[in-house]
């Protein structure tokens, strides 16, 4: 999907773009319910000719050729309708696929932002109402809004052959009426919006909830988030049975016109057939056409107060989910060179988009292999440069370089590509260990995620139920937070990239276990260069340097002991932290 957020506001400019990928397919459906609305409106001037046939004399040619047509005519409506069912069946599901995969891609592309600011269940609903409406509303074009436009222009013309006046009686008074029916329908659609970000939030609450349910339970929320759900259930309900009964006023409104229409129309047929001015069949053909005119307006109006339901649930799902993308590549962007990961920053300002500065006019410069310790108090920047080095956020000014190329004119996927990232915070799919494993490296061997898991010391695999196929559940919730980090840290193995990114990789450990992987981490960091942020400050007690952050500047920056020896921010914070050990160990 081209450029998806020219759509964001173009619903139907939406629609018809995956109604043209599958062209063939809906114009076949589209001709055979052309053909089957016209065999069946045909049908009722069959009956009026086997009519008219059986009521001047018993012939059997004229009376047999009349049964003919009408027979064919009916078989010809059944047939086709089942053609234009079988096809739609595919085409219109496929459709959903297209959407939903295309909608998926496009949602996946955003920047760290973009999800800061919306809830994933949220997004998720409305890719699903999305869907659902597309879906819909091309059953209901197909099924309930074309047949009676054509059965209506079919069945005027047939009543033309019995009174021209009568036709354009019909004409004139159809049209009105679907006029005035759809004008109803669209003043009401503030109510079916108000109703469907409601229903949207709904689901927005209920993933946030069930996401957050160890949270629920530790601090005893169960009965507050059920008062909460059910005020928000309440608005949505509110808002439906608004939107519900506004459609049935609607109905109301074109019940009580079909009744006076078809009054005047059979009235009119029968003063016709007394004044020798129409046979007996063509009383019937002028009764069944009106019939059918009028439940075609019916329906139309019907399908068409539908159709803005759903249209509505649209509507506010794209602008949402077609916001353009903030960080796309570079339109010459070319992939990344690897040459033994230099990292520069150069004179780089960066703010948040709610306006939280952090860097301005940052400098640093990262030697390829070196291991590079970073620390600082909370807010220092340290987590942000992370953000900045992978890309999840673009500077304002200055430019980051890996390998001397600049990360804003390189494809962000060969950048990811050269960083192997092991977080604090372990995010795991709820898929099987083996699978998590393997993100790192989607090509990789069963042998290499085996091997990648010994080296991090990963021996409580074993121990799982499966296995490596035992499935860790929703965030690894199956897993303890050690275990979480230690799968973290066999992806980053198996990743074998020349930059390695470590925020706080052993803090979920035990002191046992980070000794145990610290051997571990050493093999992993040979010949890469590593960037560490450290809150312990014994992580990086190895390492070939250590920058102190402190409110987005430098403060200190060099080898450990180099830095021990001088009175400065960092000697003091080993203090302190050697001060914590000791009345830990008194304790």
């Amino acid at each position: 999907m081209d450029e998806p957020q020219r759509y964001a506001n173009r619903p139907f400019a939406f629609i018809l773009s995956y109604v043209r990928r599958r062209k063939a397919s809906h114009i076949i459906i589209l001709s055979a319910i052309l053909a089957a609305v016209a065999c069946a409106t045909g049908t009722q001037y069959g009956v009026k000719s086997l009519v008219d046939a059986l009521s001047r004399a018993p012939q059997a040619i004229s009376v047999w050729a009349a049964f003919a047509l009408l027979v064919s005519l009916i078989t010809a409506d059944n047939l086709l309708w089942r053609v234009a069912g079988w096809i739609s069946s595919s085409t219109f599901v496929a459709v959903t696929g297209d959407l939903r995969r295309d909608l998926f891609r496009h949602l996946t592309g955003h920047s760290l932002s973009y999800f800061a600011d919306r809830g994933p269940g949220t997004l998720s609903s409305r890719i699903t109402a999305a869907s659902n409406a597309i879906f819909t509303m091309e059953n209901l074009f197909i099924w309930n809004v074309l047949p009676p436009v054509v059965a209506t222009a079919a069945a005027i013309a047939l009543v033309a052959t019995v009174s021209v006046p009568m036709a354009l009686g019909l004409s004139a008074l159809s049209g009105v009426m679907v006029m005035f029916m759809f004008r109803l329908a669209a003043a009401g659609q503030p109510l079916h919006h108000e109703f469907a970000d409601k229903a949207a939030a709904i689901d927005g609450e209920m993933v946030d909830v069930i996401s957050n349910v160890s949270l629920v339970r530790a601090f005893g929320g169960r009965r507050r988030e059920h008062r909460r759900f059910d005020g928000v259930v309440d608005l949505e309900l509110t808002a439906r049975q608004r939107s519900l009964r506004y459609l049935e006023k609607l109905r109301l409104i074109h019940a009580s016109f079909t009744i006076l229409l078809t009054i005047g129309l059979l009235a009119w047929a029968i003063v016709l057939w007394q004044r020798g001015a129409a046979t007996t069949g063509d009383v019937i053909l002028a009764c069944t056409l009106g019939l059918t005119i009028l439940h075609a307006t019916r329906d139309l109006a019907v399908a068409l107060v539908d159709a803005t339901q759903h249209l509505a649930r649209l509507a506010e799902a794209l602008p949402t989910l077609l916001v353009a993308h903030d960080m796309a590549d570079h339109p010459e962007a070319k992939p990344l060179i690897q040459c033994g990961a230099r990292l520069s920053f150069e004179r780089v300002s960066f703010r948040y988009p709610d306006g939280h500065g952090v860097f301005n006019n940052f400098n640093l410069e990262v030697e390829p292999g070196q291991r590079v310790g970073l620390i600082g108090q909370s807010g220092a920047g340290k987590s942000t440069l992370f953000a900045m080095i992978q890309r999840f956020y673009a500077v304002q000014a200055g430019r980051i370089l890996v390998d001397g190329q600049d990360i804003a004119h390189i494809t962000q996927d060969s950048l990811r590509d050269a960083i192997a990232v092991v977080p604090q915070d372990v995010s795991l799919f709820q898929r099987s260990v083996m699978e998590n494993i393997r993100y790192g490296k989607p090509d990789a061997s069963d042998d290499m995620v085996v091997a990648a898991a010994l080296a991090a010391r990963c021996e409580f695999i074993d121990d799982l139920p499966n296995g490596f196929d035992t499935v860790v559940g929703t965030h690894g919730v199956k897993l303890s937070g050690g275990q979480r980090q230690r799968i973290a840290i066999a992806r980053a193995f198996l990743r074998d990239a020349p930059l390695l990114l470590l925020d706080e990789a052993t803090s979920s450990l035990d002191s046992e276990s980070e000794e145990a992987i610290r051997e571990s981490l050493s093999r992993l960091m040979h010949g890469r260069t590593v960037i560490a942020i450290a809150h312990r400050l014994s992580t990086v007690r190895g390492f070939d340097r250590i920058v102190l952050l402190e409110n987005g500047h430098v403060m200190e920056d060099g080898a450990p002991d180099n830095l021990l020896r001088r009175d400065g921010p960092y000697r003091r914070l080993i203090r302190t932290e050697l001060g914590r050990l000791k009345q830990t160990a008194a304790a």
